[in-house]
């Protein structure tokens, strides 16, 4: 069975007892917009409240999993278009108070929140993983990826610390993490999957089966069990820090802004763009300036 979540997403029974969700925004590389992100959050409360379903499969459309944030706009939506999920409000608040809102918001909290699902959900990995697309992967339990899949996360060179979302160091250890954010250069699978980032690598025409088939073993387990499970070792996690941590960065993320804003008008730093960017950006912040 198939159905359509709103404009983005396609919600799959393709087996039973398993649910596939698929970002369904092939043109824009599965960019995640306002809508995308809540009609996510739709299709994840869905399968948590069907009792027949144990697993979650988290794809994107071919030929890329996600390129990440959608920075071109969010389709002339507002915040009163979708429910609010987090404790956080005052999102057209100005300066620091709205953004910090706005972010807690769509970037933090929601992914916290999928998470902490109480199912197990496997990410399958395509094509490029960019930046909000590593967030989408690194909040499911499991990571399966083709042989061509490869994980970037440029934010630094917008001026900022890294995605909102600061699952770097646990991913792949403290001092790769440090270097992958500085350098902006892309992880292969290969590399990703022996810094402990992935669970599987296959091939490309195999992903879909192989994780389908994962899926399957894993539903042959009792429910409660893998729910409690999935608790264990995430709780596991934050006794070690990782949700501290990861609020703690999100407040520095947040600094970032708040300089490039004070320093180039705008809430990213343009010098790392290339030139054509560059000038669009700056020429975008001194229209609002004048404004």
């Amino acid at each position: 069975m198939t159905e359509r979540i709103g404009e983005w997403i396609r919600y799959e029974t393709p087996a039973d007892q398993i649910a596939r969700v698929v970002m369904d925004r092939p043109d824009a590389r599965n960019a995640q917009d306002l809508q995308m992100t809540y009609d996510l959050n739709e299709a994840f409360d869905k399968a948590v409240a069907d009792d027949d379903i144990k697993v979650i499969i988290l794809a994107g459309e071919d030929p890329h999993f996600s390129s990440g944030h959608d920075l071109s706009g969010d389709t002339s939506k507002t915040w009163r278009d979708f429910p609010v999920v987090s404790t956080w409000a005052g999102f057209d608040l100005p300066g620091a108070e709205g953004r910090f809102g706005r972010e807690h918001e769509i970037y933090l909290d929601i992914t916290e929140r999928w998470r902490n699902l109480s199912k197990p959900m496997i990410a399958e990995v395509q094509g490029k993983c960019i930046a909000g697309g590593l967030m989408l992967a690194w909040a499911c339990d499991l990571i399966v990826a083709s042989d061509d899949a490869a994980f970037r996360d440029p934010v630094l060179e917008m001026g900022v610390c890294g995605v909102e979302f600061f699952s770097h160091p646990w991913e792949i250890g403290p001092r790769k993490a440090k270097e992958w954010l500085m350098t902006a250069d892309w992880l292969t699978a290969e590399q990703a999957l022996a810094l402990g980032m992935l669970n599987h690598i296959v091939p490309r025409a195999e992903l879909g089966d192989f994780t389908l088939d994962l899926a399957k073993r894993i539903a042959n387990k009792p429910a409660f069990a893998l729910k409690m499970t999935k608790e264990a070792v995430n709780q596991t996690m934050d006794a070690m820090g990782r949700k501290n941590a990861m609020q703690q960065v999100f407040s520095l993320h947040q600094l970032c802004h708040s300089h490039n804003q004070q320093v180039f008008n705008m809430a990213v730093d343009p010098t790392g763009f290339p030139e054509a960017v560059r000038k669009s950006l700056e020429r975008k912040a001194a229209e609002a300036k004048n404004a």
